[in-house]
């Protein structure tokens, strides 16, 4: 993941380098309040590379109107066959408070957003008048011959069963551990090829901010802080919690390097693998 804190000028190098990482699969980029646009930073980073998949985690819902939205994936999709994973969320709900788009009914949003999206990009004609979601025979005029799998970031256990009815992979975020990755996947319980992406934080050597990671993520994830599941301490520490997530049954595991300078922890643990 190219960390949301991380100047956005760094990502065409930072994206090139990992490029150029065999053991390297994925690059996901950011969409948080204040920080960074997901669509902008994964249009960036798809054209600085030529082989790795772009996710974008996570564009929140609220924020997004689904036309637009399918309009835009349909762009990188066909730009860049084969090579984006769309990621879509409730959002953080303090921040769409603050920029005036919260919702009676978060699931409700999601679940019409994800569902419009995908018939959008399936070349489909959509008419849908939701409870949240209104469209009126909407259809892309260049639809992706390849359709993007569109991903849910969802933490809760209703989100999660949502997730694995309408979409086509779940994103946990970061701090699950193998044991919670385990319970996801029984709520989700999707029918058929369901990815499951996990989120967590990579930290080899220097561990000065991993108690300050816990203490921010623990209330967010309702554990306390020592709950907080890490690919953290020696390369071969970090290399054995993927491995465990993995085990765990995540199809993906996508780590979010502390600290500013993200590529020795990455190089570090695919040593360590």
């Amino acid at each position: 993941m190219f960390d949301r804190d991380l100047p956005p000028e760094r990502l065409v190098p930072v994206a090139r380098e990992l490029d150029a990482l065999p053991g390297v699969h994925d690059l996901w980029v950011v969409e948080d309040l204040g920080w960074t646009g997901g669509i902008s930073a994964a249009a960036t980073a798809l054209a600085a590379t030529s082989r790795l998949r772009v996710g974008l985690g996570i564009t929140p819902a609220p924020l997004r109107n689904p036309m637009l939205l399918a309009m835009e994936l349909a762009n990188l999709a066909r730009l860049h066959p084969g090579r984006l994973a769309a990621g879509i969320g409730h959002g953080v709900p303090a921040w769409m408070a603050q920029a005036g788009a919260a919702v009676p009914s978060p699931l409700t949003l999601l679940e019409e957003t994800i569902t419009s999206v995908r018939a959008l990009l399936r070349g489909e004609t959509v008419t849908l008048r939701g409870r949240a979601v209104h469209l009126d025979g909407l259809s892309l005029v260049h639809p992706p011959p390849v359709p993007p799998p569109v991903l849910a970031g969802v933490l809760r256990p209703r989100s999660l069963a949502l997730s694995g009815r309408v979409a086509q992979g779940t994103i946990l975020p970061e701090g699950f551990g193998p044991a919670r990755v385990a319970e996801a996947l029984k709520l989700i319980a999707a029918d058929g090829d369901h990815e499951l992406v996990c989120f967590t934080h990579l930290g080899i050597g220097d561990d000065s901010r991993t108690r300050e990671i816990r203490e921010e993520f623990a209330p967010f994830l309702g554990v306390a802080p020592d709950e907080v599941a890490m690919a953290t301490g020696s390369a071969a520490e970090a290399a054995a919690h993927v491995k465990d997530l993995w085990a765990a049954g995540a199809g993906t595991v996508t780590v979010r390097p502390i600290g500013t300078d993200p590529l020795p922890h990455v190089t570090g643990l695919l040593s360590a693998l």
